[in-house]
């Protein structure tokens, strides 16, 4: 299975725990892989710093009026964007990339606003709380 894909996996799972208020480790498919797992356990793990970044880059948004498949598919990016040595993985995906897969997730499974309003919220964050590699720390 593609990472990718464990990713919408591990989206999922956080999705159906937030709705059902069901242990993570119940709404895993039984075939869940360990990144999947992981991934889905460490986002759960931050949800509080996760989700105080989307209430503070969701402009006039409250986190309640936040469709709850779009905050699963929001903070599982923000956990790969600033947190990528938390989930074991060959090669952590780079922040443009997490983006990416968040955007095109939400395309796949929310409304028409969903991924402009996805992307919106992980681009200011790359903008305001991760450092750019390439800045050479010069004014």
């Amino acid at each position: 299975m593609r990472r990718s894909d464990q990713r919408r996996a591990a989206v999922f799972a956080l999705y159906q725990h937030d709705l059902t208020k069901r242990p993570l480790d119940d709404v895993f498919e039984r075939d869940a892989l360990p990144f999947t797992r992981a991934l889905a356990h460490a986002t759960a793990d931050y949800t509080q710093e996760l989700d105080g970044l989307i209430a503070k880059h969701a402009k006039n948004w409250s986190l309640d009026r936040i469709a709850p498949l779009e905050k699963a598919i929001l903070r599982t990016a923000l956990l790969e964007m600033l947190h990528p040595d938390v989930v074991d993985a060959d090669t952590p995906i780079p922040p443009e990339g997490a983006i990416d897969e968040a955007v095109e997730t939400a395309k796949a499974f929310c409304g028409a606003e969903a991924p402009g309003f996805v992307n919106g919220i992980l681009a200011a964050v790359l903008r305001t709380s991760i450092p750019d590699p390439n800045a050479s720390g010069q004014s």
